[in-house]
């Protein structure tokens, strides 16, 4: 039997050619666009049929194609029983079910049918004929492909006036096909879980593994062998207990799933809306489940069942439960410890053990709570401010932090105060100095403490030297009143200290009367 199919029309030029031209096969095969050998397996068929040339008038196509390829007379093979495919193709979802056990079921059932090899041959002439995101055999309960449409759904904001275009986020069981559709605002990370979430909830169940489309969201470094997941995508996954198995970059056939998915919601969902208006994307969601509804409900066309039938029998009983709590969204970044031991996360400063200064800290930001990292382990917990500020734990601090840790500046500057107001600015100054409070006490209870040394009025009196000069260091009081700087005049007059005004507060700026 020739191995490459010609029309009728070729077949008539190889025999013209060859009896009444006397071509050999290489120039017949040239002149039709065929092999050689195929030029002479028609030939060989043709002599076996006994035609000759030139055929007759009478002879139309089929009669000829029937001379060329008589029907094969039934044979032992032709009447073994055939296997129900079918059914076949729907047991091998199943978990632990292969083409050999069923073929092991199909001859039990049938002593003097197919071999195995046959039995493989015949289910991929099956499996030819299904469209090619059937082909692929998905077991229940294993993948759940997600992506986002490429069409947008547009919607009116009332108050303004402005068109904003919806997303369209879009996941698909691997086993049966069923299909979850959601509008979102945007493709940000806090909706691409979001959509995540309220997908398992609308299965009712979780799938071994995901495997997304390589979306920033969720893939922050795409990689054809070792992509880079989202902190937050893979503790979504850690709490659902799945595995991410991202899509290789421009390879559809990874997901033939959610991309046949895509086409089915534009065709089925997205196209029936286009000429509605909606003012909100729950709006949109509202319209778009009794269309979801229709479409999972739709018979297939080459296969028994729907989406909807197939999901109840084959992903249901395959799928894990849902977890007793729902995943709650959280940001994750990396920060660094400062030499103060805070980290810093939107303007407000959150310490951790002293020790980690310095070191990068992984920070988990949820809607409460601020959590950091170290290598793995948590390392702080705090309650989240929502203002400019401080929160620092007693523990965190250094031992010589520590043992101040029962002074505020209420109470600095009610002893400074005690001993003259101009001690109590001098020390409001040293307080500022720093970054959070705690750093200065050391410095503010040597200073309070010189009173017992210098007496009180000496140290009200440096404190207005070093007020002037703007010297607001420890080293500095105690220079003033070691050298009895504080007992003589200062440098200039009251009228004259607008330069002392403006005097950076730093320990080695003194200004020009300083040593007076």
């Amino acid at each position: 039997m020739p191995t490459e199919k010609l029309s009728m029309r070729k077949i008539r030029e190889i025999l013209k050619l060859r009896y009444e031209h006397g071509c050999n096969h290489r120039e017949i095969g040239r002149s039709v666009g065929a092999s050689p050998s195929t030029v002479g397996a028609y030939l060989r068929q043709a002599k076996m049929a006994g035609l000759s040339w030139p055929l007759s008038n009478d002879l139309n196509e089929e009669q000829l194609y029937a001379c060329l390829f008589p029907p094969v007379p039934d044979s032992s093979e032709n009447q073994r029983p055939l296997p129900d495919f079918t059914k076949i193709n729907q047991e091998l979802k199943r978990k632990g079910v292969t083409l050999l056990l069923m073929w092991y079921d199909y001859r039990s059932q049938n002593p003097t049918g197919y071999g195995y090899s046959r039995f493989c041959e015949l289910y991929r002439g099956f499996i030819g004929k299904l469209k090619p995101s059937m082909r692929v055999t998905h077991h229940a309960g294993d993948k759940l492909f997600v992506d986002y449409s490429g069409l947008t759904m547009p919607w009116v904001d009332k108050a303004t006036g402005v068109i904003h275009q919806a997303q369209i986020f879009v996941a698909v069981l691997g086993a049966s096909n069923y299909t979850f559709v959601e509008a979102t605002e945007d493709q940000s990370l806090r909706h691409w879980i979001s959509s995540h979430i309220h997908a398992f909830e609308f299965f009712n169940g979780v799938p071994t593994c995901l495997v997304p489309d390589n979306l920033k969201a969720g893939i922050t470094k795409p990689h054809r062998y070792d992509p880079d997941t989202n902190a937050t995508y893979q503790e979504m996954a850690n709490h659902y207990n799945l595995a991410i198995i991202p899509a290789r970059v421009r390879t559809p056939k990874d997901k033939p799933k959610v991309e046949v998915g895509v086409q089915g919601i534009q065709r089925w969902i997205l196209a029936p809306l286009r000429d509605c208006v909606f003012f909100s994307v729950t709006e949109i969601n509202e319209a778009i489940a009794p269309l979801l509804k229709t479409y999972n409900e739709r018979p297939f066309q080459q296969l028994p069942g729907s989406r909807f039938s197939q999901f109840i029998n084959v992903d249901t009983p395959a799928l894990k439960p849902l977890p007793s709590t729902r995943y709650q969204y959280a940001d994750w970044k990396k920060a660094r410890a400062s030499i103060d031991y805070h980290v810093s996360i939107e303007k407000h400063h959150y310490s951790v053990p002293y020790r980690y200064f310095k070191e990068t800290i992984d920070v988990r930001i949820s809607r409460l709570t601020i959590e950091c990292f170290h290598k793995g382990v948590r390392i702080a917990l705090h309650k989240r401010a929502f203002k400019p500020g401080h929160t620092t734990i007693h523990e965190h601090m250094p031992r010589a932090h520590q043992d101040y840790a029962e002074w505020t500046p209420e109470r600095l500057h009610s002893w400074a105060k005690s001993i003259g107001v101009n001690t109590a600015k001098l020390i409001d100054e040293v307080i500022q100095l720093h970054k959070i409070p705690e750093q200065s006490y050391r410095s503010c209870l040597g200073i309070l403490r010189m009173g017992k040394r210098y007496t009180n009025e000496r140290l009200e009196n440096a404190a207005i030297r070093a007020l002037h000069i703007g010297a607001f260091r420890y080293k500095s009081i105690e220079s003033i009143l070691k050298h009895g700087l504080d007992q003589q005049p200062l440098p200039l007059p009251a009228s004259e200290s607008t330069a002392a005004e403006i005097t950076p507060h730093h320990d080695n700026v003194r200004g020009a009367g300083y040593y007076h």
